[in-house]
């Protein structure tokens, strides 16, 4: 077994690949960083940097060394993260989102119930967009999101809204005068679609390729926001599966909504990137859950 301080001046100087430079970060000698390598290569039986008066650069056996220990290292670091914020509580700070103006009222009494749990950490809240839901819980700007699922490669809590769905279509479109209708529908018209960006499950529940009987579904023109789909419908570009919640945030005189009477409910609630599990986030999913108990019924 390979001692911490051996894993870490071998990880910084395969950063650096400059004994100096390594020494400063590690706040060492460089003849330490010298024995230590030099140890841990008579340990492995091979060279792991090749040295020059010039260079120093991995060999082989060393880059391999490094690409397969390091991930290895930060998921022990952030293993001791998570341990000692549950150590000391929660705190620190924590970024929350919404999608959709729909779901703001959840987001809001999950913040406030948290706050009131965890009063020494800090709730930072935005809204979302379709084209930065996925790139913000990847890249750490948003921790917890309240969206629609599914939510491909995402963890995801309990549902907190749930609503029937009902078509998007222009006014004054044939459909316009059926009390509702099938999904069968969508063969007959061409479908608006959503941005390259969204998640692929998402779109197949929303816009699905084929009909519940198997028929096609024409593909009609791809919006980059919401609002922007809605326009597409209106102009009659295609129509829009959507959910009832649209006819009371989205009021149009272009576009009408009809109900479809065979589709299953949409459901929303707390998402968040696995590797992000966090005691944070695992307070406030519950504490979202516990705001929002018997909220969930259908949206109209």
């Amino acid at each position: 077994m390979l001692e911490r301080y051996e894993v870490e001046t071998f990880l910084t100087l395969a950063e650096e690949l400059h004994f100096g430079r390594t020494a400063e970060r590690l706040t060492v000698s460089t003849g330490r960083v010298s024995h230590v390598i030099k140890k841990l290569e008579r340990r492995i039986g091979a060279p792991l940097f090749a040295r020059t008066s010039r260079v120093v650069r991995l060999t082989p056996i060393g880059r391999q060394l490094a690409d397969e220990m390091a991930p290895l290292v930060a998921g022990m670091d952030e293993a001791v993260r998570r341990a000692v914020d549950a150590g000391r509580g929660v705190t620190g700070t924590l970024r929350v989102a919404f999608l959709g103006e729909w779901t703001a009222p959840v987001l809001l009494r999950a913040v406030a119930l948290f706050s009131e749990r965890h009063p020494d950490c800090q709730v930072e809240v935005r809204e979302a967009q379709l084209a930065n839901t996925r790139s913000g819980l990847l890249d750490g700007s948003t921790d917890v999101l309240i969206a629609s699922f599914p939510f491909d490669g995402m963890a995801t809590g309990p549902a907190l809204l749930s609503e029937d769905r009902a078509l998007a279509v222009a006014a004054g479109h044939p459909l316009t005068r059926e009390r509702s209708v099938s999904l069968e529908v969508l063969a007959d018209h061409p479908v608006v679609q959503y941005p390259a960006v969204t998640s692929v499950e998402f779109k197949r529940d929303r816009t699905p390729e084929r009909t519940p009987a198997g028929r096609p579904v024409p593909k009609g023109p791809a919006g980059n926001t919401f609002s922007e789909m809605l326009s597409l419908v209106a102009l009659g570009r295609g129509v829009l599966p959507v959910g009832e919640h649209t006819r009371r945030y989205y009021p149009r005189p272009d576009v009408a909504y009809v109900p479809i009477h065979d589709a299953p409910p949409i459901e929303r609630g707390p998402v968040w990137l696995p590797s992000n599990t966090t005691t944070r986030v695992r307070e406030f999913v519950r504490a979202a859950t516990d705001a929002n108990a018997g909220t969930l019924a259908p949206v109209f």
